[in-house]
């Protein structure tokens, strides 16, 4: 315990008497590397042993920041190889991501005042460009090889959805749809598969997109959710052959749009009994009941129910256990909310390029966050849904790609 506790304290009075627990957490974490690096090399600092790896060669600087403000860590080097602390790689990608779409902004001649302000703020001006297409070239092959990755196995189920940005083109500020795709594979984890960068109201967009995830290994889809676009929605019919479940939360809104809006809490309630029915017999019929009821009210919202009845209770011919999180893009909101998030501090994006590797860059450390937890979907109902069908009218439908 003696031998454990001198190296920390040795440290600690060399940090002099500044702030305490500034100067305990450089010292812990200086530690940490130490002993990191011993076991690297197979022997302590001045320890002779023919098990050794290689050799120590001095440190590098490299700050660390915290909330206790900027750490100033000394990085041991190698002879033979290198070494870096996986806990400043792991959760810097997104941020070098950053960094480089407001360094290509500032170079490309987009700057601003607020852009300027954020280079100085990070810490970054000064950078040669040199050094920043060397940061986008690294962060460019993680974030593709991510994107492009092949996908093995079956996956049942595939949420989609779409964040909206500004990106500069031909001299014009446009709109355009980052549309992130979601799936879970039948032992029950979930991943992002993709990213795609367009209009995302265009059929041929959506039929682009789905086409790559097919081509990659996308199969056995059972169940496409996502919100109501019609090129979506034909593209889904065309390439995966799947059934598709319209996002109820978009759907109660677009329901409530037909309501004054002093009778909507009403109305809410009265369509929310579907979905707590048993089966899709009995939320069809309470559905169908309720739209009887308002029609004579409001005819605009029982001719909506009638056109949406099947979309919106898609997901009740799917095993018990999935239901709650298959009704609707509410399993995406937490990733678009950190999407648009780190979108927001740019603001304008200066091409598509710049999008993916930061939006990517962000996916990535999602997904692999992902990896770490249980899974996201219970193991028993995938086994219910990817039994062989026993009647034309079970939602059994194999992938077919265009």
């Amino acid at each position: 315990m003696t031998e454990d506790r001198l190296p920390l304290a040795e440290l600690l009075a060399k940090a002099g008497d500044g702030d305490f627990l500034h100067s305990v957490a450089e010292a812990v974490v200086q530690l940490l590397m130490e002993t990191d690096v011993d076991g690297l090399i197979g022997a302590s600092r001045y320890e002779r042993s023919g098990e050794r790896a290689t050799y120590r060669n001095g440190y590098r600087e490299r700050a660390l920041d915290t909330r206790l403000g900027s750490l100033q860590l000394r990085i041991p080097k190698l002879r033979q190889g290198s070494y870096f602390p996986p806990f400043l790689e792991a959760r810097r990608t997104s941020e070098k991501a950053l960094a480089a779409v407001i360094q290509e902004a500032w170079i490309g001649g987009v700057s601003t005042r607020r852009v300027d302000e954020l280079v100085q703020a990070m810490g970054l001006t000064g950078i040669s460009k040199s050094t920043v297409s060397k940061l986008c070239k690294d962060i460019d092959e993680r974030v593709n090889a991510f994107l492009d990755r092949p996908l093995a196995g079956e996956w049942p189920y595939l949420w989609l959805d779409a964040t909206y940005l500004k990106q500069r083109e031909g001299g014009r500020i446009v709109s355009v749809a980052a549309i992130i795709a979601v799936a879970v594979n039948t032992d029950g984890r979930r991943e992002i598969v993709g990213l795609h960068i367009g209009p995302s109201e265009a059929e041929t967009f959506w039929s682009t997109f789905l086409k790559s995830l097919v081509r990659r290994g996308l199969r056995e889809v059972k169940l496409v959710i996502s919100d109501a676009h019609e090129g979506l929605k034909a593209a889904i019919r065309r390439v995966m052959g799947a059934s598709w479940q319209r996002c109820r939360v978009h759907w109660m809104r677009n329901a409530l749009s037909y309501v004054p809006k002093g009778q909507q809490s009403m109305v809410s309630a009265a369509l929310r009994q579907a979905f707590i029915q048993p089966d899709r017999v009995s939320a069809s019929q309470t559905l169908r009941h309720v739209a009887d009821q308002l029609r004579g009210k409001w005819p605009k919202l029982g001719a909506f129910i009638d056109d949406s009845e099947t979309d919106v209770l898609a997901h009740m011919d799917f095993p018990a256990q999935h239901r709650t999180k298959i009704h609707s893009t509410n399993p995406l909101e937490r990733l678009n909310k950190e999407v648009k998030r780190r979108a927001d501090v740019v603001g304008i994006f200066p091409n598509e390029g710049s999008i993916i590797r930061l939006i990517g860059a962000v996916l990535l450390e999602a997904n692999d966050e992902w990896q770490t937890q249980n899974r996201y979907m219970q193991i028993e109902g995938m086994v219910e849904l990817m039994a062989p069908a026993i009647d034309a009218d079970t939602p059994r439908i194999s992938t077919v790609a265009a």
